[in-house]
């Protein structure tokens, strides 16, 4: 064999290994560039320390200064991060770091190493066994949730809806919901459970079965929402899981629509001239108190007119130096939906707050409701 074909079959060679190397760099990383993979890791080490933070006594820790703070801090977020063990693994790990000690003074450098690699290994895959067994049961939950919710908005003469969710977690304590109670009314609600993840979850599906009940029956829209409060209370672990709400009844053919904001943040009217007006007539969140009254209110609706409700996930959104993206920006940004569909809208709203937040992991449910009247 000739050098040149020796230089070519190395190439060659060169060249399918450089390829596999990509290959598996894009199965692990799952096609994401470096910079993005910094961002998810610096939200996920921001993420999991405030989830082990919330244990810690930061005020008694707080006495203290220099050395003796740093120290502290550890110890007790030491203890944040093994309390979330079981007792097995708690005593598995202690033994473990024993181990190291003993290798360290002893000296016994190779074997020891390779015990203790093998040792955390076999805790972080019982660990991962836990959380993949508790992400499949989320994922099912997940997917019943999203039978709960409409998957598209519904066809209605004269107006243009579309909605959107985000949970903060797998399942979602937000809830939305546009449907006709008959022939000549649309009901729409958007509300928010206290709380995140599968409580809040639970309740919210109570929440969606009490309306369709009570939205069937030939009541009026306050009697709907004097109905839900008192299955909310009955539901509220003494107040400590209640629910925001906005409710809108709109007569189709007055296009005249009465609701009750629940202490939900109150949705913003977007007139066709630009003027933004606020729904706010109601009362406390349901579940509160049971014999809350509510105040309904009632507003006209025109050609070009634009109604968007949204949880506080929006307005609380935060960024990597925790600021808030506030109502001032989102009122912004709806004053500046002059035109376009409510889809259009709707994804003008959450980009804004995208670009505001950029990869930090949110506290909250983001859910936002837009519609337009033709």
């Amino acid at each position: 064999m000739s050098l040149a074909q020796k230089i070519d079959e190395l190439g060659q060679k060169t060249g399918f290994a450089a390829q596999r190397l990509q290959t598996f760099w894009d199965r692990l990383t799952d096609g994401m560039a470096i910079d993005a993979l910094w961002a998810d890791f610096k939200a996920d080490a921001r993420a999991g320390y405030d989830f082990y933070a919330k244990d810690v006594d930061w005020e008694a820790i707080g006495q203290h200064r220099g050395h003796r703070h740093r120290l502290l801090a550890a110890r007790a977020l030491a203890w944040a991060l093994l309390r979330k063990l079981s007792p097995a693994r708690r005593v598995f790990l202690l033994l473990t770091m024993v181990y190291v000690v003993i290798c360290l003074f002893g000296r016994d450098g190779g074997g020891g190493i390779l015990i203790v690699t093998a040792a955390f290994i076999l805790l972080l895959a019982l660990e991962l066994a836990d959380r993949v067994t508790m992400k499949r049961d989320l994922e099912i939950a997940r997917e019943i949730q999203r039978w709960l919710v409409p998957a598209a908005p519904p066809e209605v003469a004269g107006l243009d809806l579309a909605f959107a969710t985000r949970p903060a977690n797998t399942v979602s304590g937000d809830y939305y919901d546009a449907f006709h109670r008959d022939s000549g009314r649309l009901l729409l609600i958007v509300a928010d459970v206290a709380g995140k993840s599968i409580p809040a979850a639970l309740l919210m599906a109570t929440i969606q079965a009490s309306l369709r009940t009570l939205a069937a029956a030939p009541i009026a829209l306050e009697e709907v929402v004097l109905g839900l409060n008192r299955h909310a209370c009955a539901n509220s672990q003494g107040g400590l899981r209640f629910t925001t709400a906005f409710l809108g009844e709109l007569d189709l053919a007055s296009r005249t629509m009465r609701y009750i904001c629940a202490g939900h943040n109150p949705p913003v009217l977007r007139r066709a001239a630009g003027v933004l007006e606020r729904l706010e007539a109601g009362g406390l969140p349901l579940g509160v108190m049971a014999s809350a009254r509510f105040e309904q209110g009632a507003v006209a609706l025109d050609s070009g007119d634009l109604l968007v409700v949204f949880t506080d996930g929006v307005v609380e959104a935060e960024n990597e130096r925790q600021e808030e993206y506030g109502e001032p920006r989102m009122l912004e940004v709806v004053r500046g939906l002059g035109g376009g569909t409510a889809a259009q809208g709707l994804k003008i709203l959450i980009s804004a707050v995208d670009a505001f937040v950029g990869r930090t992991r949110q506290h909250d449910d983001i859910t936002a409701l837009v519609m337009r009247v033709k």
